[in-house]
């Protein structure tokens, strides 16, 4: 048997349909997935499911998201937290902010969620430095990886989670796959990756869901 099992078409529609989505993840699902290029900033539903399962599973009440785009990481990861768990989420764009803000109504959640409108750099620098965060999800701007990672560590207390999407980003990490357009992304998920691996404080699982998943944890 082969150490690991290539996804062709039916088999990663088997496993999605085991990932459960509601009425209202699947709306949101299917909202990204008309938007054109954008789409691919969507995470997929078993990515979703993840979340959900992993904030669970760290007992997370506080919760830290860079990168909300129309919200589905963020339902499903407030969906995860325990009673009274508020969650904060970064979004550049006002635009998007007020689609996911509309989705969380939709999906019941808007009580756990702070929307914060800016750079994630600047609104999480502004976040003291302490270790407040159980759980934390990154998944904005490529290129901001390197400075994401750096400021999200020391405010996620000891146990806790850090979820870092897109470490494949297409295959383009794995020399002979770049784009000279897309070298900036390319280096900085690569930092990334070298930096949480080498970095004593936590400990670190590269998982291949999606276009991969690494899993932080705080030492």
């Amino acid at each position: 048997m082969a150490t690991f099992t290539p996804l062709d078409d039916a088999l990663y529609d088997y496993m999605v349909a085991h990932a459960r989505q509601d009425d209202v993840l699947r709306r949101v699902h299917d909202e990204a997935q008309a938007m054109g290029d954008l789409a691919e900033m969507q995470v997929s539903p078993e990515q979703g499911a993840l979340i959900t399962l992993l904030c669970r599973l760290v007992g997370a009440r506080d919760a830290l998201e860079l990168g909300t785009f129309t919200g589905y990481s963020a339902i499903c990861a407030a969906r995860g937290l325990a009673a009274g768990g508020r969650l904060i989420a970064c979004e550049l764009s006002e635009e998007l902010a007020e689609i996911a803000a509309r989705n969380f109504e939709s999906a019941g959640v808007a009580d756990r969620i702070e929307i914060r409108i800016g750079p994630a750099a600047d609104t999480v620098s502004a976040i003291p430095e302490r270790e407040a965060f159980d759980f934390a999800f990154i998944d904005a701007d490529k290129q901001g990886y390197s400075t994401y990672y750096d400021l999200v560590v020391p405010r996620v207390r000891s146990g806790g989670l850090i979820l870092i999407d897109n470490v494949f980003y297409g295959g383009r990490v794995v020399a002979g796959r770049e784009q000279p357009d897309r070298m900036e992304s390319i280096e900085a998920i690569r930092a990334t990756n070298d930096r949480a691996r080498d970095d004593d404080r936590v400990d670190v699982a590269m998982v291949a869901v999606a276009d991969g998943l690494l899993l932080v944890r705080k030492r």
